[in-house]
């Protein structure tokens, strides 16, 4: 049996198109999942242009931010049954043996390889996936807003894990991509004055941030970061695909401030880092996400605390890839999601 797919299958910019593959076969430890949807990432974006800064297993189905239905069921499975409602983790290979994956962080793990670029992603009707991986989707949750709970583990990761946030503070985040936003959105549940700082091309997203209540900036945020006591901003989420926005979060962090980069960018700097030292900042990056922070937001999402449904721009057939990819590349919508046919 075969099934359409998103192939992403050389280097050379613009080497993706439409495959038709056989259904997976699955093995020990692994079910085979039903997609239902799956969102397109800004990484899926980058593989197209050829910009990205991680090997890449050609050819490969790209797709890692999924939900479906459990399909089969492999030997050594349990606590699952076909039918089930999950979404699933993006570390399909790791190392339970590395010393990361032994104290429960194996997405940190250097031998991980991740859906879409590592292993066959989700950008299809069948995906394999090994069952450590699942979690449980509450039946009121859609799966066209339950495939974005990977963006929002990244999100809650860079912002509540890996930054120190309070009430009140003053956070800006560079960048109103799917992830600056939802960055945003993690910074104003927990009490802080956020605004996302974008470029007048981002001004349709400028605008639908302020749906969460945060303040959208074009061009500048330094007044804005300056607004309480004058000294910058408490922190600043760099969730730009570029290095040279850290200059920008250099100048915009208060001193004792913390900037925290989750957004990837494989240019060289090529300007100095004495702020960072001058102002005693703390410059923490930022990287996907493990077990705990899953269940957490699957929670929130779940109880309507966490709305993902204003940053979705329109569902496509797998069959429209192009059209939903290009969207997001010319900022027309924050998040396109695709569905198989």
């Amino acid at each position: 049996m075969k099934s359409a797919a998103v192939v992403n299958y050389a280097e050379a910019k613009g080497s993706v198109e439409i495959r038709e593959i056989e259904k997976p076969e699955i093995g020990e430890g692994e079910v085979l999942l039903e997609v239902e949807n799956v969102g397109v990432c800004g990484s899926d974006l980058h593989q197209w242009t050829s910009d990205h800064s991680w090997p890449v297993n050609y050819p490969v189905v790209l797709g890692h931010e999924f939900g479906g239905k459990i399909a089969e069921i492999g030997p050594g499975v349990q606590g699952w049954k076909t039918g089930d409602r999950v979404v699933s983790e993006t570390a399909a290979v790791i190392d339970p043996l590395n010393p990361m994956s032994r104290v429960g962080l194996y997405n940190l793990d250097p031998t991980r390889k991740g859906f879409g670029y590592g292993v066959n992603g989700a950008m299809t009707r069948y995906v394999r996936v090994p069952a450590r991986c699942l979690h449980h989707v509450p039946d009121h949750v859609p799966f066209e807003e339950a495939c974005l709970t990977e963006p929002c583990c990244v999100a809650y990761n860079a912002v509540i894990m890996n930054s120190t946030i309070r009430p009140g503070d003053r956070v800006v985040v560079i960048g109103p991509g799917t992830i600056g936003i939802l960055c945003a959105v993690m910074a104003r549940l927990n009490g802080a004055h956020v605004a996302v700082l974008g470029l007048e091309a981002d001004r349709g997203r400028l605008e639908l941030v302020k749906q969460y209540g945060c303040e959208g900036l074009i061009g500048s945020a330094d007044e804005w970061a300056r607004a309480g006591d004058g000294m910058g901003a408490d922190l600043v989420v760099d969730a730009a695909g570029t290095s040279a926005t850290l200059q920008i979060a250099m100048a915009l962090v208060r001193p004792n401030g913390q900037i925290t980069k989750v957004g990837w960018g494989p240019q060289p700097c090529n300007f100095t880092l004495d702020p960072i030292v001058q102002k005693n900042v703390r410059l923490q990056g930022s990287f996907s996400h493990n077990w705990p922070i899953w269940e957490k937001v699957i929670s929130m999402m779940g109880s309507g605390m966490l709305d993902v449904k204003p940053i979705i721009g329109g569902v496509w057939p797998i069959t429209s890839w192009l059209e939903a990819f290009e969207k997001m590349h010319h900022g027309e919508v924050v998040k396109s999601v695709l569905k198989p046919v």
